[in-house]
């Protein structure tokens, strides 16, 4: 067990706390306990980071929580937030150089405000820049790749440098970042002059299909699995018959079938035991196998 005075004398006695509900903190509004909920800033981060080694005690980063799901018995080690400490933006001509706590839909207003296109498919995305890097997110024909220039990074000794996009390795909801547990500290990218109010309107538009395709209603992780290669999640799971298939609270999305949701206070475990379910289905019926998008921690 690490010392939380400690961990308290380096961030600050507000930024830790014990046991946290992680229902608090992820999209899909449940899940298990941290042993310690940590929330640093630029400057206290290595040194969270270098006391956790020391003590060889496991720890797990996160932003906004939008594609995660922690078990019910919770996560041994402590969870590490970037949002708050990580929110400076500065606008260098068509580039803008972001904290990994930015919120995407903040970045997207941003953008617009000053007449740059580009983070339009963003807009909607509910989670922070840095996430939105580490697994290259898209929407809408848009994702991550093609706006980024460079990330800043800490590896998991502390060690703090730059990468260029083309170091990253960046494929379908894949880079370099989540294969070496890279933390994000700072993200550039590069956009294209347009019209503020056309930015507007699309930003609009996406927004209005989000609405009427999408089970905003309920949390949820977003899309709950990848798409495999010459399909689509949820036309498989339309089409095993489970929209609407319900475990516990949780449920197959009547919506859109690659929405798995929290429709009534869903545990950890009934997302779990329905996303099984799912694709166990989907895998008797049309030989496809489907692999989460959500990562389950715990």
């Amino acid at each position: 067990m690490i010392d939380i005075a400690t961990i308290a004398e380096i961030v600050g006695a507000g930024n830790v706390v014990m046991n946290e509900s992680m229902g608090k903190h992820t999209t899909f509004r449940t899940g298990g306990n941290a042993e310690y909920f940590i929330t640093p800033d630029m400057d206290t981060l290595k040194s969270v980071i270098d006391y956790l080694n020391k003590e060889d005690y496991p720890y797990y980063v996160i932003g906004n929580g939008s594609n995660l799901l922690v078990k019910d018995s919770g996560y041994k080690g402590a969870i590490i937030r970037i949002t708050t400490g990580f929110n400076d933006c500065d606008i260098q001509g068509n580039a803008i150089v972001a904290g990994a706590g930015m919120m995407l839909a903040r970045l997207s207003a941003i953008a617009c405000e000053n007449g740059l296109k580009g983070m339009e498919f963003a807009s909607g995305i509910p989670g922070t820049l840095g996430g939105a890097v580490t697994m290259n997110a898209g929407a809408y024909g848009g994702e991550m790749s093609q706006v980024l220039k460079y990330v800043k990074v800490m590896d998991s000794d502390g060690n703090i440098f730059t990468l260029n996009a083309d170091e990253l390795n960046l494929g379908y909801r894949h880079s370099i970042i989540m294969e070496k547990q890279m933390i994000v500290l700072e993200v550039c990218v590069v956009l294209e002059r347009g019209d503020t109010q056309e930015i507007k309107n699309e930003m609009n538009e996406l927004a209005a299909k989000r609405k009427e395709k999408q089970p905003l209603e309920y949390p949820s992780a977003g899309s709950t699995f990848k798409r495999p290669e010459g399909y689509f999640a949820g036309k498989l799971i339309m089409d095993a018959g489970l929209r609407g298939k319900m475990h516990g609270g949780a449920q197959v999305s009547e919506k859109h079938c690659g929405f798995i949701v929290n429709r009534h206070n869903a545990t950890a475990t009934d997302i779990i035991e329905l996303m099984k379910e799912v694709t166990d289905c989907v895998y008797d019926k049309f030989g496809v196998k489907l692999e989460p998008e959500v990562r389950i921690l715990g």
